[in-house]
């Protein structure tokens, strides 16, 4: 398997991963999205009810479980914007570009 070491090496890995699988019939935009969502709750659960200061010191274990719901947050992220054909760096960039424009730096 060729290193994963940026978002096409990792779009063309779950290509291949959801290929051998045969899933990619079932990675539909709308189920994509929703699976999206159920893992970016499943991130939130890890933080609910910590404090500030919690959240900036996870223990080694915690740390491990959110970054494996970091994982299935940009899994499905990168196989929806391949799906619609959106290059996710490029519409970054434009939405950065827009967000400066809207909330520019205090004077």
């Amino acid at each position: 398997m060729t290193p994963i070491t940026d978002l096409t090496t990792l779009r063309d890995a779950l290509r291949a991963f959801c290929a051998a699988r045969d899933w990619h019939r079932f990675h539909t935009p709308k189920n994509l999205v929703m699976a999206l969502s159920v893992e970016a709750a499943e991130l939130v659960e890890h933080f609910q009810w910590a404090t500030p200061e919690e959240s900036l010191a996870l223990a080694p274990e915690k740390r491990a479980e959110v970054a494996d719901e970091i994982a299935d947050v940009l899994i499905y992220l990168t196989e929806l914007a391949d799906v619609l054909g959106i290059d996710p760096i490029d519409a970054a960039r434009a939405k950065i570009v827009k967000n400066a424009a809207k909330y520019p730096p205090p004077l």
